[in-house]
């Protein structure tokens, strides 16, 4: 169902959109929140000199190294994040000696990642920054939990697609 937001996408324009206002469209609306949550997480973020996706993956290494040895390609799966540029953060990150990479024993190409004891305190100060930013950010929603579990719907969901469009044809 449509409905009129005053912002008119296709109206007098040459833009041939499903949608009547830019307001409907549910994919611009993730782009333009998406936007401002990471605006707000870097600035949440700046004083303790790390960006977003540094503060992602030292958080998701502190996380998964309870399960045992974390190599790059388990983090970057696990956080989402390009496996490339995975490898760049952690290099930034064991500049700053928040984070050490071996060899893994069990596989010449892969590296074992641990954090260190400066890692895990930072990620910990980090954390608590990062939740009182996104309780503020996620406000003005009545039912958060709610939210959440959508997002997680469309993450497997997503996962799915993802998983079907890579496999091998039959």
């Amino acid at each position: 169902m449509r409905r009129d937001t005053g912002r008119d996408m296709t109206s007098g324009r040459d833009l041939r959109s499903n949608f009547n206002a830019a307001d409907d469209s549910p994919g611009f609306l993730l782009w333009q929140i998406t936007n401002r949550w990471q605006a707000a997480q870097r600035a949440a973020l700046k004083p303790l000199g790390l960006t977003h996706v540094q503060f992602v993956l030292l958080a998701s290494l502190t996380w998964l190294r309870t399960e045992g040895p974390v190599n790059q390609r388990v983090l970057a799966d696990y956080a989402s994040t390009d496996p490339m540029m995975t490898s760049q953060v952690l290099r930034a990150l064991e500049a700053r000696d928040l984070v050490e990479r071996a060899k893994n024993p069990g596989d010449r190409r892969a590296r074992s990642i641990t954090v260190t004891k400066e890692g895990q305190t930072l990620a910990n100060r980090a954390i608590v920054v990062v939740e009182d930013c996104d309780r503020s950010f996620f406000d003005p929603l009545e039912d958060v939990a709610c939210f959440v579990r959508a997002l997680q719907l469309l993450r497997s969901s997503s996962a799915r697609s993802s998983a079907r469009s890579s496999a091998p044809p039959e």
